[in-house]
């Protein structure tokens, strides 16, 4: 089964990719030839997710799915929110995102947060969306290499070590991300 992912995030695709079953090929936007800029101006995660799957059905003609994930801390009025990527500003910088963040919980002592992801699928005209929820703390530092955006800073509820001091195995048993594409397979698995 052929199936588009709407992003052009290359380390969003991988982590897509490794929870793939073997009968299932993802392509990318480059892949069915989306070089442009998919919109993502709701304020919403799941309005975003909608609108760049409804963006891809109407220009490309394809069934596909979009995502949209959000860090939501608790003490910043659940900040950075729909502005995850681009907290720091629009050049996108995930290490400026985390030292804003950090920056900003130094006198919190609540440092409650969590990751939100919604998959957005369209197939035949028809939209499903899928959520993904994993609850935890915002460390005081980053912790560990691995991953991407904020995972050094984010410690799962139940664990000590940031997403980033897991292996790529252990966060995509739990991650929001994973949890939102397992209802998503368990969906197409029907």
């Amino acid at each position: 089964m052929k199936i588009v992912f709407g992003t052009s995030n290359k380390n969003k695709l991988r982590e897509i990719v490794s929870m793939l079953p073997e009968s299932m090929d993802l392509v990318g936007l480059k892949d069915i030839g989306c070089h442009e800029e998919v919109p993502e101006t709701s304020l919403t995660i799941e309005g975003n997710a909608r609108q760049k799957a409804q963006y891809i059905y109407d220009h490309y003609g394809h069934d596909c799915f979009a995502e949209d994930t959000g860090l939501e801390v608790k003490s910043l009025d659940m900040r950075p929110g729909v502005y995850t990527a681009r907290y720091a500003g629009p050049q996108r910088n995930p290490v400026d995102n985390m030292n804003k963040v950090l920056e900003e919980l130094q006198e919190e002592k609540g440092r409650e947060a969590r990751f939100k992801t919604v998959i957005a699928y369209i197939r035949r005209g028809e939209m499903f969306t899928f959520e993904g929820i994993i609850n935890g703390q915002i460390a005081h530092e980053k912790l560990g290499t691995d991953g991407f955006g904020y995972d050094p800073i984010f410690i799962p509820d139940g664990e000590t070590r940031s997403f980033a001091q897991m292996t790529k195995d252990e966060k995509n048993s739990m991650s929001h991300r994973a949890r939102a594409f397992k209802s998503f397979l368990n969906f197409l698995n029907k």
